[in-house]
C-alpha cells in the first residue's frame, strides 16, 4: 500500500465522483460495521479497492508483513497524526472541554503536534500534505458540540493509532533509528488511549474485542483484540486467567489497510 498514492487519488475529482457514485460515507459506516474478521477488514471496503492491487490487499492481512516500505509506514503514521493533531486543536477551540479535563486534552494536543513535526522532519520531501478533515464524518457525529461524542471519537482515534503503529513495526525493522522513534511515539499514544478511556469511564485497556460503548461502526478498530494465541501459544491456558484476561494481556497490531480505511472516513 502506498499511502501517498492513496491520498493523492482520494483528492482527485475522479475519486470524489467514484465515491459519490458508490455511496455516501454513511453507507461506508454501514459497510465497515459488517466486517467481522481481520481478513475482511483488509479487503478495502467502500469503493477504495480499485486503488490497491489484489496481491497487496491479500498480503496486508498478515500482521507485521513487510507490505510497506519504511517511508510508506511513516507516511501512514503522519496521516494519522495529522488527524489527531487537528482533532485535539479543534476540541480545545470549541470550548466544550470541561475545565477539569482541559489540562489533559491540552497536553495530549501538544504531544500530537510534536509527533506531526517530528514525522514531517523525518520524511522531508516525502511528507504527504495534510488532508482536509471532517470530524462529523458526513454528519454522523457532532463532536464539538457534544463532549461525550468528542471523547468517544478521541478513544477511537487513539486506539486506532496504537494498533496502527504496532502494525508498522515490521516495516520499519530495516531502519533502527526510525523503528526506535516509532516505538517511542507508540508508547505515548498508548498512554493517551488509556487516559481517554478512563475519562469515558472505561478501563485503561481493551477487553477482548469490546468497543467500549462506541457505535457499532467502530467495531473494525477492535476486531482481532480477542486473540489469545501468541506465537503459537494459547495464553488462555496459563493459570486460571481465562480467555478474557489472556486477550487483555496482549494488544494486537492493525494493518495499514485497516488504519487507512478508518482514517478515510474523516477525510474530505
Amino acid at each position: 500500500m502506498n499511502i501517498i498514492k492513496f491520498i493523492e487519488s482520494f483528492t482527485t475529482e475522479g475519486m470524489i465522483n467514484d465515491l459519490n457514485a458508490k455511496g455516501s460515507r454513511r453507507d461506508s459506516f454501514t459497510q465497515l460495521q459488517k466486517m467481522g474478521s481481520v481478513a475482511a477488514m483488509a479487503a478495502i471496503p467502500f469503493g477504495l479497492s480499485a486503488f490497491f492491487a489484489p496481491t497487496k490487499a491479500k498480503a496486508a492481512t498478515t500482521f507485521f508483513g513487510p507490505t510497506e516500505t519504511p517511508t510508506e509506514a511513516l507516511q501512514l503514521a503522519l496521516i494519522l497524526e495529522y488527524l489527531e493533531d487537528e482533532f485535539y486543536a479543534m476540541a480545545l477551540d470549541s470550548g466544550i472541554v470541561p475545565s477539569a479535563d482541559q489540562a489533559i486534552i491540552a497536553q495530549i494536543a501538544k504531544h500530537e503536534n510534536a509527533h506531526v513535526n517530528f514525522l514531517k522532519s523525518a520524511l522531508a520531501d516525502a511528507a504527504p500534505e495534510k488532508p482536509t478533515f471532517d470530524f462529523t464524518a458526513g454528519g454522523n457525529f457532532d463532536p464539538f458540540n457534544d463532549y461525550p461524542t468528542l471523547l468517544a471519537l478521541a478513544q477511537a482515534f487513539e486506539d486506532t493509532g496504537v494498533r496502527a503503529y504496532k502494525g508498522q513495526a515490521g516495516n520499519l525493522i530495516s531502519n533502527g533509528d526510525l523503528l526506535t522513534a516509532a516505538l517511542q511515539i507508540h508508547s505515548v499514544e498508548a498512554m493517551h488511549a488509556s487516559q481517554i478511556r478512563r475519562l469515558r469511564g472505561q478501563k485503561g485497556w481493551i477487553i477482548g474485542s469490546d468497543r467500549g460503548g462506541l457505535p457499532d461502526a467502530a467495531q473494525a478498530i477492535y476486531t482481532g483484540e480477542e486473540n489469545v494465541m501468541q506465537a503459537g501459544f494459547d495464553t488462555s491456558m496459563v493459570g486460571n486467567f481465562g480467555s478474557g484476561s489472556a486477550s487483555e494481556s496482549f494488544d494486537e497490531p492493525m494493518t495499514g489497510a485497516v488504519a487507512t480505511n478508518i482514517a478515510s472516513l474523516f477525510i474530505v
